[in-house]
């Protein structure tokens, strides 16, 4: 329970440098008088301007400053709530604001926002509209609760109800929500780029695979063709060493048919040249009967006979010419032949040789071949690396994903803890509960005032009036002084919610001019039972002009007054 103990403040409108002090607890019930502009209202503006940074009242906080000292504006509101103690200065020209707990400043180091927060989440649990709900009823600015849109109705029932905390915490849950989809969407990216890694990367793995498979097969392949090219070459070789033995066995000396042929045509030119000579000579005689030299007659026996001699040489050396030539033939063909076989030996001899070398230049390809064929089925060097790689990417990939599932495991669980916050939630589910506890209490107040109307609530806070005739009504439709009494109805309904409550409830209890308004004498009078019963746990204040009349009704009375422009309090006990 909040206990407000005293309230102070100076260079506030029409107050001067002087402090004004009201002791809230000192009284159960104080009557508040004056003239009008005397300052009587001016408790409701510092009071909330302390607790809030705003007056109850609609002025500019500019025009909060007295306009005669123009500065200094100051006010302090002293409360209790449990064993603490709790103090709050504000102030303007210079501003000012400073929150003590047990004589110890609250957090100086905090924006005055966060302060302020601070101060109504976690000490007040009231809002502005909330505590003034609970607090004050009256004054041609006020805002009664029939008067409030749903949403404003909502907060000041959660607030008296102390479930503005869900309302908090589902405010908190959605940062937090949004936080994490944000988490969620660049997990949901990082993700997909860990996939999509670990995809192209299995498929340079396949690529390399396919790549090794079609080298290892095109290896064998040509392995194999080696192989039959060798074999072909080895069964060639064989043949040519064959044909090569073969023509080795018919190989001669040429040498010694060159020798021969020399010979034999030394001879044969011998033998032409011999007849030639007789050629020679036989023309002579045959041609001559003396001799050119010593002019002797040649005898025609001797000539005849020289002549026959001749002929015979001749034809003897004319055989020798022609056997000759068919020796020198025969050799020649010797020679030729046995050059052609020579020819066809050095063919055969770089054929084989170059087979030879076909065979261990091919042997040596295959050797190499094995060699790549066998790196290639126990050594992949390309693969096993880029193995690596994808294994690296694999764990990536698992973290991502395990980081994934827990963030959308927390995403799925805020979701529940949000379904459960909303209005729709647990919160409807407690303001359920209370609702009849509210039409009840409405109705019972309603009822202290001779007001015998049904009054009931919905759960959307929309109300339902019906006439003992079960005529329907709505709050709009009464009149002034009967919408007053709903206000009053209303403002003990809730007060005795955060009563029930405690953490919402307040000593301190304002009527400002409520008695100046449209209530009847009657009303006036069932108004000042209920109050005078509220018990010594609450302080009523009462702003009236009516001071002669509701005089002997107060234990207290203060009376402001305008002295010198200056609004002046005088304690009227």
């Amino acid at each position: 329970m909040i206990v407000f103990e005293s309230l102070k403040w100076k260079n506030f409108l029409s107050t001067g440098d002087q402090w004004t002090e009201i002791q809230i607890n000192e009284s159960q019930s104080t009557l508040v008088v004056g003239t009008n502009g005397a300052g009587k209202s001016t408790m409701l503006d510092a009071l909330c301007f302390a607790l809030f940074n705003k007056p109850f009242r609609k002025i500019n906080r500019g025009q909060l400053v007295n306009s005669i000292n123009e500065k200094g504006l100051k006010v302090e509101v002293c409360f209790s709530i449990g064993k603490d103690e709790y103090r709050v200065f504000r102030g303007a020209k210079p501003n000012l604001f400073e929150v003590y707990k047990n004589n110890k400043m609250v957090d100086q180091e905090a924006a005055a926002k966060d302060t302020q927060k601070y101060l109504e989440q976690s000490i007040l649990k009231l809002n502005f509209k909330s505590f003034t709900q609970v607090v004050i009823l009256g004054s041609s600015t006020f805002v009664p609760f029939m008067q409030l849109g749903a949403s404003v109705r909502r907060e000041v029932i959660e607030d008296l109800l102390d479930i503005q905390i869900f309302s908090n915490m589902n405010t908190l849950l959605k940062d937090r929500m949004r936080s994490t989809l944000s988490q969620s969407k660049d997990c949901k990216h990082l993700l997909s780029i860990a996939e999509e890694r670990v995809q192209a990367q299995q498929k340079l793995i396949d690529s390399l695979r396919e790549v090794n498979e079609t080298r290892k097969k095109e290896k064998e392949k040509k392995y194999k063709s080696n192989v039959e090219i060798v074999n072909e070459k080895e069964r060639i070789s064989i043949e040519k060493k064959s044909q090569l033995k073969e023509l080795e066995g018919q190989v001669i000396d040429i040498e010694e048919y060159k020798t021969k042929l020399q010979t034999l045509r030394t001879e044969q030119a011998e033998n032409k040249s011999e007849l030639k000579r007789l050629t020679k000579e036989a023309k002579f005689f045959e041609d001559n009967d003396t001799c050119p030299t010593c002019t002797q007659a040649i005898g025609k026996t001797f000539k005849k006979g020289k002549m026959t001699k001749l002929n015979k040489l001749g034809v003897s050396l004319t055989k020798e010419v022609s056997k000759s030539k068919e020796n020198i033939k025969e050799v020649l063909e010797t020679i030729d032949k046995i050059e052609t076989i020579s020819l066809e030996l050095y063919e055969l001899r770089g054929e084989i040789s170059g087979f030879e070398k076909d065979v261990v230049r091919i042997e040596s390809e295959n050797l190499e071949i094995q060699k790549e064929l066998l790196e290639l089925k126990e050594n992949t060097p390309n693969i096993d690396k880029e193995m690596e790689t994808i294994e690296s990417l694999q764990t990536q990939l698992k973290k991502t994903q395990e980081d994934c599932a827990k963030i959308n495991s927390t995403l799925d669980e805020f979701q529940v803890v949000s379904t459960l916050l909303k209005d729709s939630g647990i919160k409807r589910q407690i303001i359920k509960k209370y609702i009849p506890v509210f039409n009840n209490l409405i109705n019972k107040y309603l009822h202290s005032m001779d007001t015998f109307f049904n009054f009931t609530l919905d759960e959307e806070f929309n109300e339902v009036i019906k006439s003992r005739f079960r005529d329907e009504f709505s709050y709009s439709s009464f009149s002034e002084g009967e919408k007053q009494k709903i206000d009053l109805a209303l403002l003990f309904t809730w007060r005795e919610v955060a009563r029930m409550k405690n953490s919402a409830a307040t000593n301190l209890l304002i009527l400002d001019e409520v008695f100046d308004s449209s209530l009847d004498a009657s009303a006036t009078g069932e108004l000042l039972t209920i109050l005078l019963k509220l018990g010594k746990d609450t302080n009523l204040f009462v702003i009236s002009h009516k001071g002669d009349i509701l005089r002997d009704k107060f234990k207290r009375c203060l009376r402001f007054e305008k002295i010198n422009d200056f609004s002046k309090l005088l304690d009227d006990e």
